[in-house]
């Protein structure tokens, strides 16, 4: 809880009105410019320090006034322009006239502006003067100007464009963190207080601005004073920014005209977008412009109003009346503090209104809108009308507020209020000079007054001491008050007591003093171990932290301080450390905690310096722990949940470990620590609070799980304790959120945790003594979980528990188990219980369940057994335990949406119950709505409950059950519903009250007719039921009205109605009764089977009309005695109709006769199908035959018997099979006789069958699935009949038959033919040589029954093999040998059986063909001649080319022989008659042979 310090500054009255103020960037330095309200002109300026103190040499006045003041970004100089032109600078050393030159400006100075790296000034005047100035390292102008322009007219606004960052800036800040002189210098780590400031590194060169003047032009100047117009507005400029990021100038007119232009480097712009702001035109608007993206104005209206230009919305933010702001309360002027987030606002009633900036952080699973971002504070009363207000920030630690209010200047310093606890032992500041003490050995309270502002306090059992940094007081117990004890200045920001001895810091050593002041000791630190700045003592401990991050504990148990051990740096394991936040020790001094704030790496997180993130840094969100005795540095890390690395002693925390700690972990992720506190006693407990962190990138992808799972939001604060041992490490013990109540963290002490109180949550939580005034209790203390029930323990029991938690926290539940068997205590094994919810042990939970004597959570727990999943147990467990949340977590986790929506109901958290079932559970949703609505029956709220009964849809039922007693309701309920269920339900309800027109309205709108027709017959209106039955055709009705009707002997209405109900038979009944036998008929139809029969066997009985009677057995499914009625009355039509409609499932017997009555009537098809249903198959098919019908395949199908049919035998079936097969041969249906010849399992015949069809690919296929040698030579044989010279894969089938069916001397014989068809059709011997060599391999491994008949074939195979195998040879020996082949020719021409063979035409071809080639003509000549002896019915040119018998002729000079001619005529008389006839013309120029 923080509250603002209000600081007068120390300024005289006769100094006048002030009407400027300005912060330094850096340091707490605030420059007042004062305007004379005398007669006498003129005006001051004077410099302050964050209390409001005045530096000495801080004065400049002079007779005119001055008009700005202006701090450079680092160094302490302040720059002021006064009315008549003059610049004067102050600093330190004192007061500056001659930087700038009198005489420079001649006119009122209206802007002065440094560069943001302090290397730049620009000074301009109302005349329109601007000077653009270089400035040295120390802050002082240097000679003359860079740049001069004159513009003619009154420059009013100037901003500087941002350098771009450096790129060695994050080396730089690295290299100051390792302690490099010359970085450390740049960023002012250590010497901020001696003249040198962080700065923001960037190019010295080309740095420009921006500058406007009254017309509204926009100029961009160069550093060498060179001007450039950018832009031209409407009006007078209000504003001008600069969006850094994104190189946009923004400027906002008089007329509150916002506009964006892009700036190009030669400065040059382009209009982007404009805008109008909301807003009072004509008022003084106050506009601020934060780096984020955010404009913030306030236009003197009663609220302030936002727009963030990166996400294009804007909000306005309003004061609240409720938290003590006026009714029509001005916001005149607006600040804002980055570090903070905080818009601070001043009003024209003299208060503060404060917004702070709310963290979001994205685990938890909620999208917060801009405006609900900002939480207004309550405001900050000061005096008179607030004109101006400044933020300034301060490191991490000062964040001072300047106001003007009622012609004063104030300070507010932003404090922390101070609390401690120590030794049962607690302060609370509750106002700036006030604590309240709590002493709770005692239950004393007591409120303490100071003559101090105080800043801090330590307390122990005897003391209370509060300090300033300036002074400090030591204050003691003296009966029911304190008393002074001692009072002494010092400097010192920090402080320590232990018993009587004070611990105070300066720099590099503590001084330990006694309780009035005196300085006993000296413990001095290193400069590399640096300056003092944080102190904790715990037991005879005591801890110190460094500004240079060391740490270092000593032993206080001994007269004098002795170190413990030595100096730990931090920096060295640390990496990005910026510095330490805070150290605590535990009571053996074995183990340090310690917080620290990190050094951001990225550059455009630094807020105005580097050097200065580097003195703030980020908070980590790790807290280390440094052991003492093992010299050893670990940590925890709250954004990942995990400890440190592998090489740590602390063992990590496991993937599964994780997940079995889900709930427990989940809730830890994404925080960092900001308080932390070892148990005063017990020192390996540990206790740390942590907060919900600004989500990072990697925390945004790790959160989608958590909301998948955990769709509630994230509480933004949890108190975690841990056991923290050198054997087990880190031990997670317990994890709660903290109450909304709570304040912070102040302490732990077994058995309670300790905390402060928020304001407004400070209610006293005992009654105070008669007499006494009231305090109110400022403190709070919560026990641990293991010691609820346990608080007022005596110390051997709290000890034990201490052991019982401990060995519970490392799962050792035996020795868990021995710490507390001495225990009787049930919140003992309460405590236990609840711990085998978060470690699932069911089986020690039920010893815990038994001890307790909870009888009805054992049973609860032993009917969950039946639960598969492990959570859905457990969460009965916490269920019996009343630990609502885990139980509500468990089933949540295991997704057992089912037992959740029971779990909400019983637990009465309905509106939860409803939302999961709709979302997850909706089997069990209209359950839930009607559960929920007779809970709201029982708490008397009928009209949610009527909703959730609708919702449910039972209201039919229950809401008349509900309203029963309120008639008049359920009435109304009914007219609006205009439900048909319950209009007939009021209806009923209205009969029984004999309110017969009312009901049969209700009846009417409800369309129930049978009750309709039922209350018209009791009233006497038969006329007036009989309209509604017939209009209606309702079926209750018009039977309930053919019952009247018969009553009233109203036979044929009787029957009627009866008819319109479909209630045949009592029609029927009456019809007989009645003799309408016309009626009977019909409606026998109409009715079942049974009702038909007993109408035909009337008719029978009656012996009239017997056509009716046949019919009526037929259509109720007795042919039988139909066909025997037909028969005996001689009805031929009636029978052929019944025959139409037999089938397989009817009487055989019947079935023959039938088929010879059709026979008879020569309906030989249908007798066919009926001798097939009889199953006379022979019959059937002789039938067919006889008459010659076709078999189609549906009769085949139906004669065809199955194997497995027990009526035939299999050689009966076969048989059966063969003749329906030898029908179809001889109908030549092949197909069908193939496939039932296939079933007869006669294949041969079916190959036979097949054969006959043609159908080539079938024959192929039913003999590679037959796989048998007769039908393999068959289809073979077949094969060869077709076109197998055309067609490969015939020939490979003829082959792979004959060789599969093992037939070689008909494969040889197939080669053979082969070998016959190369050398006839294509003269190819080479070929035919290896199809005779095939043929004759087949035929020596053939079997013939006759040897000499083999022996005869291969004689002669081999002779033709001989003969082809000596002309390929001559052929192959003509290439080499022509007169050799020519020699072996003329031999192989008087072979006797050459012409079986090779053709002769072949070889007196190669003879003739050789010797004219050779111009042997005549001799070509005689050969020619010799084959014409040898073959005189061959054409010559057959085998003889005709040009070369032409050339042949011609060189002997004998003329062309006719009957070559005439043969080649008659040789292709078998060829078609174009061939012919193209043969002819083509030899007709020949002339004849003779």
């Amino acid at each position: 809880m923080a509250v603002y310090f209000d600081h007068r500054i120390d300024a005289s009255d006769t100094m006048g009105s002030p009407s400027e103020i300005a912060w330094h960037r850096i340091h707490p330095l605030l420059a007042v410019a004062f305007v004379s309200t005398s007669s006498t002109p003129g005006g001051c300026v004077d410099v302050y320090l964050e209390q409001g103190e005045h530096i000495p040499n801080a004065h400049i006045e002079r007779p005119f006034q001055p008009m700005l003041i202006s701090w450079h970004p680092s160094k302490r100089v302040l720059a002021i322009g006064w009315e008549t032109g003059v610049v004067i600078f102050w600093s330190e050393q004192g007061v500056d006239e001659q930087q700038i030159a009198a005489g420079t400006h001649r006119a009122q100075i209206t802007i002065l502006e440094w560069s943001s790296n302090g290397t730049r000034l620009v000074s301009a005047d109302k005349a329109g003067v601007l000077i653009v100035w270089r400035v040295d390292q120390h802050g002082r102008v240097q000679g003359s100007p860079l740049g001069k322009q004159d513009y003619g007219k009154q420059l009013t606004h100037c901003i500087f464009k941002p350098p771009a960052p450096g790129e060695d800036l994050v080396q730089l800040a690295k290299a100051a963190v390792s302690g490099d002189e010359n970085a450390l210098d740049m960023f002012n780590w250590r010497k901020v207080g001696k003249g040198d400031a962080p700065f923001k590194a960037g190019l010295q060169q080309g740095i420009t601005c921006f500058v406007s003047v009254t017309d509204g032009t926009v100029y961009h100047v160069s550093e060498k004073g060179k001007s450039l117009q950018v832009l031209h507005t409407d009006g007078p400029i209000r504003k001008l920014m600069y969006m850094e990021g994104k190189e946009i100038l923004m400027v906002v007119t008089e007329a509150l005209f916002l506009s964006q232009h892009s700036v190009g480097v030669d400065g040059t712009s382009q209009e982007l977008m404009k805008v109008k702001l909301s807003g009072k035109t004509g008022q003084k608007a106050d506009i601020i412009w934060v780096e984020s993206g955010l404009l913030i104005t306030a236009t003197g209206e009663i609220g302030i109003r936002l727009w963030d230009l990166d996400k294009d919305e804007n909000y306005a933010l309003t004061l609240d009346e409720q938290l003590g702001f006026s009714t029509g309360e001005i916001i005149n002027c607006i600040s804002y503090c980055e570090s903070k987030g905080i818009i601070a606002a001043g009003t024209s009633k003299g208060q503060v209104a404060l917004w702070r900036k709310t963290l979001v952080n994205s685990l938890s699973g909620c999208k917060i809108d801009g405006k609900d971002q900002w939480k207004l504070q309550a405001p900050i009363d000061l005096e008179g009308n607030i004109i101006q207000i400044k933020v300034m920030k301060w490191g991490s630690s000062k964040n001072l507020l300047s106001v003007i209010s009622a012609g004063i200047v104030l300070i507010l310093n932003e404090q922390v209020m101070s609390a401690h606890f120590n030794q049962q032992v607690a302060a609370m500041q509750v106002a700036p000079n006030q604590l309240n003490l709590t002493f709770f050995s005692s239950g004393n309270q007591q409120m303490l007054r100071t003559d101090m502002h105080v800043k801090g306090v330590y307390v122990t059992k005897e003391t209370i001491v509060v300090w300033n940094g300036k002074h400090t007081t030591v204050f003691e117990p003296f009966g029911p008050s304190l008393r002074n004890a001692g009072s002494f200045p010092c400097d010192s920001c920090v402080l320590a007591v232990h018993e009587e001895s004070i611990y105070t810091v300066e720099p590099n050593r503590v001084q330990v003093r006694t309780l009035q002041g005196t300085v006993k000791q000296l413990l001095v630190f290193s400069e590399m171990e640096g300056n003092p700045c944080h102190l904790h003592i715990c037991g005879n401990f005591l801890v110190v932290g460094t500004d240079t991050s060391h740490v270092k504990v000593f032993d206080l148990s001994r007269r004098e301080a002795k170190p413990h051990c030595n100096a730990k740096n931090l920096a060295e394991h640390v990496p990005n450390l910026g510095r330490i936040a805070s150290v605590k020790c535990n009571s053996n001094g074995n183990n340090v905690s310690i917080l620290i704030n990190r050094v951001s790496e990225d550059p455009n997180r630094l807020p105005y310096a580097a050097g200065l993130a580097m003195l703030n840094g980020t908070p980590d969100s790790r807290v280390f722990f440094y052991d003492v005795e093992m010299d050893t540095l670990n940590y925890f890390d709250f954004e990942t949940g995990r400890p440190s690395s592998e090489s740590c002693s602390m063992p990590r925390v496991e993937e599964s470990e994780m997940e079995k700690a889900h709930p427990e972990m989940s809730e830890l992720l994404g925080r960092y620590p900001v308080n932390h506190f070892w148990d005063q006693n017990e020192a390996k407990l540990f206790v740390c609070e942590a907060v919900s962190a600004v989500s990072t990138p990697k925390q945004s992808k790790r959160s989608a799980n958590t909301e998948t799972n955990y769709p509630e939001y994230k509480v933004n604060a949890v108190v975690v304790s841990f056991f923290i041992t050198q054997e087990h490490g880190l031990l997670l013990q317990e994890s709660f959120p903290k109450a909304v109540s709570h304040e912070a963290l102040m302490g732990l002490e077994v058995p309670y945790y300790y905390f402060s109180k928020k304001s407004g949550e400070t209610r006293n939580d005992s009654e105070p003594m008669p007499g006494a005034p009231s305090i109110l209790q400022m403190v709070a203390k919560r026990p641990l979980r293991d010691f609820v029930g346990l608080e007022d323990c005596d110390k051997t029991t709290r000890d034990a528990m201490l052991n019982f938690s401990f060995y519970l926290t490392i799962g050792d539940m035996d020795e868990a188990f021995k710490s507390i068997k001495l225990i009787k205590s049930e919140a003992v094994w309460e405590n236990m219980a609840k711990m085998c919810v978060k470690t699932r042990r069911l089986d020690v939970a039920k010893v815990c369940l038994g001890n307790m004597g909870h009888a009805r959570g054992a049973r609860a727990l032993r009917e969950a057994e039946k639960e598969p999943e492990l959570d859905a147990r457990v969460a009965m467990l916490a269920v019996q335990l009343g630990m609502l949340e885990d139980a509500e977590r468990l089933y949540r986790s295991c997704k057992r949406f089912d037992l959740l929506t029971k779990f909400y109901q019983a637990s009465g958290q309905w509106q939860k119950a409803i939302e999961n079932a709709e979302g997850f559970d909706r089997v069990h949703l209209r359950t839930t709505y009607y559960n929920y609505a007779k809970h709201l029956e029982a708490l008397g709220d009928h009209h949610l409950a009527l909703s959730h009964y609708e919702k449910s849809d039972t209201h039919r039922f229950e809401v008349p059950r509900m309203l029963l007693e309120d008639l008049q309701t359920l009435e109304i309920y009914v007219n609006k519903t205009k439900d048909k269920s319950l209009w007939k339900w009021w209806a009923q309800y209205l009969e029984s009250q004999a309110d017969m027109d009312s009901a049969l309205k209700y009846y009417e709108k409800a369309q129930d007719y049978l009750s309709l027709v039922r209350v018209h017959c009791y009233l006497g209106n038969i006329q007036k039921a009989s309209e509604i039955a017939n209009e209606t055709g309702n079926h209750a009705a018009s039977y309930h009205l053919a019952r009247q009707y018969e009553a009233r002997d109203d036979v044929r209405q009787a029957i009627h109605f009866y008819t319109r109900a479909q209630a045949y038979n009592n029609a029927i009944r009456l019809c007989k009764d009645s003799g309408f036998d016309d009626h009977l008929m019909n409606l026998s139809l109409l009715s079942s089977p049974e009702d038909m029969m007993e109408a035909a066997r009337y008719y029978e009985e009656k012996g009239l009309q017997m056509d009716r009677a046949v019919m009526l057995y037929h259509k109720s499914g007795h042919f039988s005695k139909a066909i025997e009625l037909a028969f005996a009355t001689q009805q031929f039509n009636a029978l052929q109709l019944i025959a139409e409609e037999l089938d397989e499932n009817s009487d055989p017997a019947l079935l023959s006769r039938c088929s010879d009555f059709l026979i008879e009537h020569k309906q030989f098809e249908k007798a066919v199908e009926l001798l097939v249903s009889a199953k006379k198959y022979y019959e059937a098919l002789h039938l067919c035959l006889e008459q010659n019908l076709t078999i189609t395949e549906e009769m085949a199908e139906k004669m065809t018997v199955s194997k497995d049919s027990k009526e035939l035998s299999e050689d009966f079936r076969r048989e059966l099979l063969e003749r329906i097969a030898d029908c179809c041969m001889r109908q030549g249906n092949y197909h069908l006789a193939t496939k039932k010849y296939t079933q007869a399992g006669n294949k041969i015949k079916a190959m036979r069958a097949l054969l006959k069809s043609g159908d080539t690919e079938k024959i192929i296929f039913f003999t590679g699935v037959s796989r048998q040698k007769e039908i393999y030579i068959m289809a073979a044989n077949y094969l060869q009949s077709l076109d197998w010279r055309k067609d490969p894969e015939i020939m490979k089938n003829i082959i792979s038959f004959y060789t599969k069916g093992r037939a070689l001397d008909l494969l040889a014989g197939f080669y053979d033919a082969c070998a016959q068809v190369e050398i006839d059709e294509y003269q190819n011997y080479e070929k035919a040589l290896g199809a005779l060599t095939e043929a004759y391999k087949c035929l020596s491994k053939a079997k013939m029954k006759s040897q000499s008949e083999l022996e005869e074939r291969l004689g002669q195979l081999q002779n033709k093999l001989t003969m082809v195998k000596k002309f390929v040879q001559i052929r192959r020996l003509y290439e080499e040998d022509p007169k050799e082949a020519l020699k072996q020719c003329e031999n192989l021409l008087m072979e006797p059986e050459l012409d079986q063979t090779v053709r002769t035409g072949d070889v007196y071809a190669l003879l003739i063909e050789h010797h004219a080639q050779q111009g042997s003509f005549e001799v070509a000549y005689k050969y020619m001649e010799e084959m014409t002896k040898k073959l005189p019915s061959v054409n010559v040119t057959y085998y003889i080319n005709q040009q070369i018998i032409d050339a042949v002729y011609k060189a002997v000079g004998v003329p062309i022989k006719a009957n070559i001619v005439m043969e080649k005529v008659r040789h292709n008389s078998a060829e078609d008659g174009d061939e012919v006839e193209e043969d002819v013309a083509e030899d007709s120029y020949n002339g004849p042979e003779d």
